[in-house]
């Protein structure tokens, strides 16, 4: 009787652990349900809607964001750069391309939990397409390091897990069904200390 009441607390105690693993991993995750891959970023346009999946909406309510709608603006998250390495604060990054057209876009660096990032310089805890330098092509070319770099610079501090963020507001792409010809920026890693 006494094994059978072992057995049966250790099936329940992995059922919980593993399903509980599962959902915490799900909505850890940058991909599944509802997502958007264009090349290192990744959107959820569902997300601000009532078409969100229940792991879309559980992942809004743990991080206790506020998710903007399909009229509203779409936000993507980088948590490896163009080649598939995962972004790390120790290393500097060129974010280079163009900008799908929006009335206003913002990008910042995040921890894990999609926090911003203090790097001692409030003034750039982000840039905005109201303030960045273009090329002659509309183009953009933004460096992402701890040292300060000439032209479009995006500091970072510390040392270990990195995400980008991009949040795009008032957008034709946030409405359009056509976001597979949308071109994000690439992201190049330039080099890591240590």
């Amino acid at each position: 009787m006494l094994k059978n009441a072992l057995l049966t607390l250790l099936a329940l105690a992995i059922a919980i652990g593993l399903g509980g693993g599962s959902v915490w991993y799900a909505l850890d995750a940058q991909s599944g349900g509802g997502a958007i891959r264009i090349g290192p970023w990744t959107a959820f346009p569902d997300i601000g809607t009532a078409e969100a999946d229940p792991y879309s909406q559980a992942r809004v309510a743990r991080q206790g964001a506020l998710a903007l709608g399909r009229a509203e603006g779409l936000s993507f998250v980088a948590e490896a750069d163009s080649n598939g390495e995962s972004l790390r604060r120790e290393c500097s990054y060129t974010i280079e391309g163009s900008f799908p057209t929006a009335r206003f876009w913002t990008l910042h660096a995040a921890d894990q939990a999609l926090d911003p990032i203090v790097s001692g310089r409030p003034r750039q805890a982000a840039l905005q397409s109201h303030e960045i330098l273009r090329q002659a092509d509309n183009s953009t070319v933004i460096t992402v390091a701890s040292n300060a770099a000439p032209g479009n610079w995006l500091p970072v501090a510390g040392a270990g897990p990195l995400r980008f963020v991009l949040n795009f507001y008032d957008t034709p792409i946030a409405a359009s069904t056509g976001l597979s010809d949308v071109k994000l920026p690439a992201i190049l890693r330039i080099g890591c200390d240590g």
